[in-house]
């Protein structure tokens, strides 16, 4: 090397790293996608873990009806977490994905797009097309899904519309129905009069509604005085309160409530409504302002027990109304009394079971009334062919007509909706079959199983209880023909069901075989075994079921259809995670079959992950404009963004997305990349096998980094275990930015750049950077998934950084002695000085005093036990705090200026003295002694000597 023309800059130890600045995400995550394509990473990974304790994360089929939105990107990235983490800990987790692909919406969308040309076509026809469409977009989902990083058996997916997934679905209602859960009734349910069919209770959403706010008398006609004597040959009404006037053509009871006191009220001669009035006691007084009366009287008080028995008049029909006791009677609103029509309400069709009173509902599926038996007294003209809406204002005139309606108002109100065209619902009393749950005690049982169930967060466990307790029994059959249908064969003569489990195993098989659209293109007589009598009254001619399966039952019964030793995944699932409408969607059917024909809970622990809302905690609507597609973020900024994001909040609350957000993240994934390029750069001429320094003999400094990251470690591995993917993020930051980027990093630079190339204090350094980088890596592996692959190589690592293991704690630190490890928190308190002499050169520099720390001499006036500590690390003094000295005195008592609870020194910003070496920077007083090196300092000279002579 030519000494007189030695370029300075040519001995410096500068970064070099092929791994770029800028992440241009946008064309370098397709092409990994290529690759784990290519080589079938996600088959590496199950047979890398081949034979390791399983855990299986079961997927909640999203519907195949549209593009992903950033809620569902946001659910199944969470659900990659998961996989992700559970693979890296050791775990055999594969990830099966699935699909809903059945019901009423797709369905409809079939219909919108067949038009005209469906009344000319087979149930067998519009089935395949609906299948198309379903198909359609379970294979962009796909894309979708995986262009956001997540690993899964994509190619094999379950379907709830394939063969196999159809003849499990038909098999689990045989099973149901042998072991008795099953029976067909008539009963009250949710109607969607739009969609003409049955909804389940998950498929409610409640809406705001304005609706007729009425009130009603009903003369009484039994004997008063039974009742109360003082009311012996008075006229008495029955005062009711009703928000749905269209019911009351079925009225056939009004109920009290046997715990309630109830007053007769005489209402005086001078008012247009003359009569004693039945109410509550304690809804009087708002009885009285609505219906205007201006004064009246009590005649007497008496319990709701009275009431049992009494008999009323209907207020327009020849009908008797009677008077019945029910506990679901409130004081919230109304009068006390309820009007009851078993044919129109759930809790009306209970009480009026009790009493014996016939369920009848003269409305049609199309919301239309019409003269239906079951009821004495002849409908109106004007009411028939009237939809439930139409009829209300006349079903009111006709009330008023008959003197009957004592005061209306209109009143906003929460109201049932159905969930897919959002049109209000009524309850309408239909044929349908239900599973029970009061058979084989299925409620008690689920009750007791939820205990067992590991709820995230704990109010899970309350949800879903209060749940199960109060809901109806639930009603499976749907009027559609867009799903596996109801595998029940009826008897032309007489009706009777074949239920034979014989038979209807045959026809599970079939499913199995050709799907279930073989229900639909054979005939029941070419489904039947041949000579198949009815067992009943000896007939041969039978017809099909026309009704479907509920859509939930499809969905609910993917554990027994996914979760098998066929597949190769043990029952029951570890965890189910989904956002919180599945608390009684597919939570909580696959709870009742889980419960109903296995004994027990699908899911081990179940998870809730929150909705996503725009920026100022609004829902995003496309009507509002709020929404963000995933897409958009992909297009401009790559999927690592929305892993990034969905990693940064707490996903069991709701979570918020806007550009503002974006932009912040955007801002710490640099930092984050930065951090694996700072050490990567630094990392260029290290080989860990043969130049790494054992954990004993490295600098202070470095141990005490390892240390912190050691305890980064252990911290990360419990919160992933815990689902806290949050705080994993927070700390790796927190890490990255605080202990390395702004500490370490800093501090290290002038070692890594001025010292000889393979000296033990640089190579000291780039262990720990190599250890550092090494765990980081796969410690960010989950959330960070295309950057960690993208890291991986430039670490000198093989295959893929997915098929690693997470980092243990002692990897960090391993070989350090415990004598080491106590020095080394010497740091802590060293770094505590840091922090003031950091402040007292940034007022030196805003003073102008120096332009640069490496201008500075600090004189530190220590006392107590910190001198002595300083003093000891006096030489390490001035790198740490990146000046050009440090001189240390001990002082009996601090200046009165610095003295400050918990603070031990005062600090002082000279010049340095000496001269500005051309190589580090540093200003010392024998810059020039090595005649050879006349504009360099004697540690920089010595540096090159050393790199000189190797």
């Amino acid at each position: 090397m030519d000494l007189q023309n030695l370029d300075l800059k040519q001995t410096l130890n500068l970064p070099r790293t092929s791994f770029s600045m800028k992440a241009n995400l946008t064309q370098a995550e397709p092409k990994l996608l290529d690759r784990w394509q290519k080589e079938d990473l996600y088959g590496q990974i199950r047979s890398a873990r081949a034979g390791r304790p399983t855990y299986i994360l079961h997927d909640g089929p999203p519907y195949a009806n549209g593009r992903i939105h950033l809620g569902t990107a946001f659910n199944k990235i969470l659900k990659d977490f998961v996989v992700k983490t559970k693979t890296m800990a050791g775990f055999d987790a594969p990830y099966v994905p699935g699909w809903d692909c059945h019901g009423l919406p797709i369905e409809i969308k079939v219909d919108t797009e067949l038009g005209s040309r469906k009344a000319k076509m087979t149930v067998t026809q519009i089935r395949d097309e609906c299948r198309k469409y379903a198909g359609k977009y379970v294979n962009l989902q796909r894309e979708d899904f995986k262009r956001l990083g997540i690993f899964g058996l994509w190619d094999h997916p379950y379907l709830t519309m394939s063969a196999h997934y159809e003849s499990v679905i038909a098999g689990a209602f045989v099973d149901f129905l042998e072991k008795g859960y099953v029976y067909k009734g008539l009963k009250p349910v949710h109607w969607c009069l739009h969609d003409r069919t049955a909804l389940a209770e998950a498929e409610v959403e409640y809406e705001n509604h304005s609706s007729p706010s009425i009130w009603v008398r009903f003369a009484l006609t039994s004997d008063p005085a039974r009742i109360d004597p003082a009311l012996a040959d008075r006229q008495v009404y029955a005062l009711i309160w009703t928000t749905t006037p269209w019911t009351i053509p079925a009225n056939m009871a009004i109920a009290f409530n046997p715990k309630f006191e109830y007053v007769a009220v005489l209402v005086p001669a001078a008012d247009s409504v003359y009569g004693v009035y039945i109410v509550a006691a304690d809804l009087l007084a708002a009885t009285a302002e609505k219906c205007g009366w201006a004064g009246y009287e009590v005649l007497s008080r008496f319990p709701g027990t009275r009431m049992e028995f009494a008999v009323f008049q209907h207020p327009f029909l020849e009908r008797d109304s009677l008077g019945i006791l029910a506990d679901h009677v409130t004081l919230e609103q109304g009068t006390g009394a309820v009007h009851t029509a078993p044919g129109h309400g759930q809790e009306d069709y209970v009480v009026g079971r009790q009493y014996g009173i016939e369920t009848y509902c003269p409305v049609d599926a199309a919301g239309r009334f019409y003269r239906a038996e079951g009821a004495a007294g002849r409908l109106p003209d004007e009411l028939i062919g009237k939809t439930v809406w139409e009829a209300n204002p006349v079903v009111i005139e006709i009330l008023r007509e008959h003197n009957a309606l004592l005061a209306q108002e209109k009143v906003v109100h929460s109201y049932p909706h159905c969930w897919r065209c959002h049109n209000p619902t009524i309850f309408r009393a239909t044929e349908q079959w239900f599973i029970g749950m009061e058979r084989n005690s299925l409620r008690e049982r689920t009750l007791e199983v939820i205990r067992q169930v590991q709820w995230m967060p704990d109010w899970g466990m309350e949800r879903m209880s209060n749940m199960i307790a109060t809901r109806p029994d639930w009603c499976i059959s749907r009027q559609r023909v867009w799903g596996v249908p109801i595998i029940v064969f009826y008897c032309d003569g007489c009706r009777e069901p074949i239920t034979d489990r014989n038979i209807l195993d045959g026809i599970v098989r079939l499913f199995a075989e050709h799907t279930a659209d073989v229900w639909y293109e054979r005939t029941a007589a070419e489904l039947l075994p041949p000579g198949t009598t009815c067992a009943k009254c000896g007939g041969g001619n039978f017809s099909k079921e026309t009704d479907i399966l509920d859509v939930w039952f499809d969905s609910g019964s993917s554990h027994l259809a996914v979760l098998t030793p066929e597949n190769h995944l043990p029952w029951p699932a570890d965890l189910y995670i989904e956002g919180g409408d599945q608390y009684r969607g597919w939570f909580h059917s696959s709870l009742l079959v889980g419960v109903a024909l296995k004994g027990n809970a699908p899911y081990r622990a179940c998870a809730l992950n929150g909705w996503v809302l725009d920026g100022e905690g609004r829902a995003m609507h496309k009507s509002l404009g709020n929404s963000i597609e995933p897409e958009e973020i992909i297009k401009h900024h790559g999927a690592e963004m929305l892993r990034l994001w969905s990693a940064s909040m707490e996903f069991n609350e709701d979570v918020r997305a806007s550009d503002t957000i974006i932009t912040r993240l955007i801002e710490a994934y640099r930092k984050l990349r930065n951090t694996f390029r700072y050490a990567l750069g630094n990392l260029s001429d290290f080989d860990p096998r043969a130049d790494a320094v054992g954990a004993a003999e490295m600098l202070e400094l470095d141990q005490w980094v390892l240390l912190r990251a050691e305890d980064l470690v252990a911290r990360c591995r419990g919160w992933y275990d815990d689902f806290a993917f949050h705080k994993v993020y927070h700390a790796i930051y927190d890490f990255a930015t605080v202990d390395l980027s702004s500490l370490y990093f800093d501090v290290l630079k002038d070692r890594l750049y001025t010292a000889a190339a393979k000296s033990h204090a640089r190579r000291s350094a780039q262990t720990a950077l190599y250890r550092l980088a090494y765990a980081l890596v796969r410690l960010l592996a989950p959330v960070l998934t295309f950057t960690a692959e993208e890291v991986w190589p430039h670490l000198g690592q093989a295959g893929s950084v997915h098929l690693a293991l997470f980092p243990e704690p002692a990897e960090l630190t391993e070989g350090l002695p415990d004598a080491h490890r106590k020095r080394a928190l010497n740091w802590d308190r060293l770094i505590e000085v840091r922090e003031d002499v950091l402040k007292s050169l940034e007022e030196a520099r805003r003073e102008k005093f120096i332009g640069a720390p490496l201008e500075a001499r600090v004189r530190l006036a220590a006392n107590g036990d910190l001198y002595p500590l300083l003093q000891e690390y006096a030489r390490e003094l001035p790198a740490l705090f990146i000046v050009s000295e440090v001189a240390l005195e001990q002082a009996a008592a601090l200046p009165q200026e610095v003295e400050q609870p918990g603070q031990s020194v005062s600090v002082r910003v000279e010049r340095a003295a000496g001269a500005k070496c051309e190589r580090c920077w540093k200003y010392t007083t024998d810059t020039g002694s090595d005649p050879r090196f006349p504009s360099i300092c004697a540690a920089c000279a010595g540096a090159i000597d050393e790199i000189l002579h190797g």
